[in-house]
Order: C-alpha cells, then sequence, then structure tokens
C-alpha cells in the first residue's frame, strides 16, 4: 500500500451537528466514506463523496478494501472516539499509524460518565462487541461500577442474566441509549428484576455491583481458592499456584505458554493479572480441556486459547511465548527443548515437579541452563480422631530460569 493518508473521524448519536470543523472538512474533501449504515445516514445530502457500506465479516476484508482504495482520498467514519475500543486502533494496526489522520469525539463511556456523575478513572470499562460477555465476569466484585459497551438490544438482558447467574443480582443496572442523541433515553433497574424489553441497539450499560449475602468473591492476586476451579485433580494447588505466578511475574502484553495445562489454574490466574496478558493452554485430555475452556469463562477470561493435544507436537505453529510454565509433561521427550527452543530472550522458562523423575529432569536443565530451584512444602490442618493435625501435601520443585 502506498502512503495515501486515511483520515478516521468519531462521530456520535448526534451525527454532523456535534463534528468540529476539521472533522466537517475532512468527510467533504474525502472522495470515499466508509462507514457502517447508521454512520452513513447521519451525513446530510451535501456530502457528495461515495458511500461505503464496511463489508462483513470486516477485520478479514480489511486489506483488500483498503489496497483498492490506495489512490483515493478516504475518510473512515468510527463511534465516539476511535482509539477507545474502536476501529481507529484496528486500522493503526493494518496500516501504520503514520498514515493515519484521527479525530475523535466523546467516547460513550466519557458520555455515560458525564451522565451518572462517575469518575471515569474509578470506572471499568468493558466492551463485549465482537467479544465473549463472559469477560464482565473478571470485573465483578461488590462496589465496583462497570461499564459494559453493548453488541446491540440484547446485550441488557444478557448481561442482567449473568450478574444474576454469578450473585450479583442486587446491582443497579442502567441502560443508556443513542447517548447525545436526540433519541437519548436511560432505562434503570436491578439485575434481578430487569424487565425492559430490548430497545435500541446503540446503548452502554452501567453496572454498580452489589453481590448476594454469602456469594464467593475472588481476589485480586494470584493464589484463587480450589473449589474456584472445575477439575478431576490435576490442578496446580492454591499455595503452589501462588508462588508459581510469582515465578512468572506476568507482564501487560506478554503471552504465556501453559504446557500439560489441567485444569487451567495457571493460565487464568496469568490472565486475571492484567487486561492484556494473553495465554495459550495445552491439554492432552479432551476432558479436561472441556473443563479448563469452562473455568476460563467462569473466572472471566473468555480469552485463552485453548489447544488439546499432547507436547511437543501440539506446540507447532503457536505464536511465540514471552513465558512458558511446564505444569505437565517434563518427563517427556523433546517437551522442555521445545519450549527452551520457542523461547526468545529474555524469556522465562518455569517448571513443577513432584516425582523424583520430574526431578531429574529440572535439575539437570538447571545444571546446564542455568536458573533456580525452590522446594516448596505445604502443610494443611486437618481433623485426626478428636484432635487437628498437620497433613503434608507433597512438595513441589519449582525451576525457574530466564533466557539469555
Amino acid at each position: 500500500m502506498n502512503a495515501t493518508p486515511v483520515t478516521v473521524v468519531g462521530i456520535g448519536a448526534e451525527g454532523w451537528d456535534g463534528l468540529g470543523g476539521a472533522a466537517r472538512e475532512a468527510v467533504t474533501a474525502a472522495e470515499v466514506v466508509l462507514g457502517a449504515p447508521r454512520q452513513l445516514a447521519l451525513l446530510p445530502a451535501t456530502v457528495a463523496a461515495e458511500r461505503v457500506t464496511w463489508p462483513s465479516p470486516m477485520l478479514p476484508a480489511l486489506p483488500a478494501l483498503f489496497t483498492g482504495l490506495h489512490d483515493r482520498r478516504v475518510c473512515a467514519l468510527a463511534s465516539g472516539d476511535p482509539m477507545f475500543f474502536g476501529l481507529g486502533a484496528t486500522l493503526a494496526r493494518l496500516l501504520g499509524p503514520q498514515r493515519l489522520r484521527v479525530l475523535p469525539v466523546p467516547s460513550s463511556a466519557a458520555l455515560a460518565c458525564a451522565r451518572l456523575g462517575w469518575a471515569a478513572e474509578e470506572v471499568e470499562t468493558v466492551s463485549v462487541v465482537g467479544r465473549p460477555l463472559a469477560a464482565v465476569r473478571r470485573q465483578l466484585a461488590p462496589g465496583r461500577r462497570i461499564l459494559v459497551l453493548s453488541a446491540g438490544a440484547d446485550s441488557p438482558a444478557q448481561l442482567a442474566a449473568l450478574l444474576v447467574g454469578d450473585g450479583y443480582g442486587p446491582s443497579e443496572m442502567t441502560v443508556l441509549e443513542q447517548l447525545g442523541g436526540p433519541a437519548e433515553r436511560r432505562l434503570d433497574g436491578t439485575a434481578r428484576h430487569w424487565c425492559h424489553p430490548p430497545g435500541d441497539a446503540l446503548n452502554v450499560v452501567a453496572v454498580s455491583c452489589v453481590a448476594d449475602p454469602g456469594v464467593r468473591l475472588l481476589g485480586e492476586v494470584p493464589g484463587l481458592p480450589d473449589e474456584a476451579y472445575e477439575s478431576d485433580g490435576q490442578l496446580t494447588k492454591r499455595e503452589v499456584r501462588a508462588v508459581t505466578l510469582a515465578h512468572l511475574a506476568p507482564r501487560p502484553g506478554q503471552l504465556l505458554w501453559d504446557v500439560g495445562a489441567g485444569a487451567g489454574s495457571i493460565a487464568i490466574e496469568w490472565m486475571r493479572a492484567h487486561r492484556s496478558c494473553r495465554a495459550v493452554a495445552v491439554e492432552s485430555h479432551p476432558e479436561r480441556a472441556a473443563a479448563l475452556t469452562r473455568n476460563a469463562e467462569a473466572l472471566g477470561v473468555p480469552g485463552l486459547q485453548v489447544v488439546t493435544g499432547r507436547a511437543p507436537a501440539a506446540l507447532a505453529g503457536l505464536p511465540a511465548p514471552d513465558t512458558v510454565f511446564l505444569g505437565g509433561g517434563v518427563t517427556r521427550d523433546g517437551v522442555l527443548d521445545a519450549c527452551w527452543t520457542a523461547l526468545g530472550p529474555g524469556g522465562r522458562l518455569v517448571a513443577n515437579a513432584v516425582t523424583l523423575e520430574a526431578e531429574g529432569v529440572l535439575a539437570a536443565g538447571q545444571a546446564r541452563l542455568g536458573g533456580s530451584l525452590v522446594r516448596l512444602a505445604v502443610q494443611r490442618a486437618s481433623p485426626l480422631g478428636g484432635f487437628t493435625a498437620w497433613r503434608p501435601a507433597m512438595p513441589v520443585t519449582i525451576w525457574s530460569v530466564e533466557k539469555q
């Protein structure tokens, strides 16, 4: 593609009247205006540009679309602030930020906070446009305020059902439709008693989280209760998991391979550390992989990629990791070498072992590649007759190493 600039104009429900002078000039000067039918209908008849509706599905068709428009002045319409869960970020990745000129208007989240009197920096925003609704679960906590960017008219009722199912039925919900436009409307209620029929597809849902008495509350740090996971016993236990995650050291934007993932607890808590953390969970048993997927949805990280297969063969073709966790299969030929080879400089590998054979592999790896070995022993109090005694769990050896 050549460097013909593309102007991305944010447009709200108020349409042409809400655009500033620079945005109006960009639309008027364009030869082609791209947008959703709703957005294109907001332009006055005086705009002489060819109007092109976004293809569906959009993302796969964008490269060919912009290649065909390489020598024309193009203006792309986006909702509100194009760089906030919007089209602008997608086009910046596709075309390069140097080719874009972005002219935003206030985002729907900013308008919602203004209507509700909420401090924007104290609000969590979740988009379910093209994303699973289950991602909202990651933000649920008593007293938290959440803005949900809806996928359509049915999103409020679907969200209400999710909140009730997760023990947040008393939560207050406000649906704000057509924010900033002449048809703006507000609907209020609680999740448990949400009875409003589907309204306008252009809406934002504000949630003030209130939990039912006795609902299970999850913390923000690694080491969720073991009971939070569906498992057949192949689960890195809570205390070991917390120490393992400390060695893995999740960092924003990084990708983890969880090899021999079992119930998926390491990959799930890696992704819970930051919204931009990504993970691939590799599990050879189909039943465990299915339970792993359900765990990810229940704990608010439905974006976890699950690969059903046996390492090292199942690792072929996966995106290169920043960090690898080996929770199973460490004694299988080729697994450790394949994981180490996949890491780039600065990449981290953490492996756990409970058997003598697996410990031997870790000790040999540490002698060859360096790093540290830690042995962790946990004991839990449990009844013994009429008394209470300590029962030791199997000790776990943790090897952590960074690639130079």
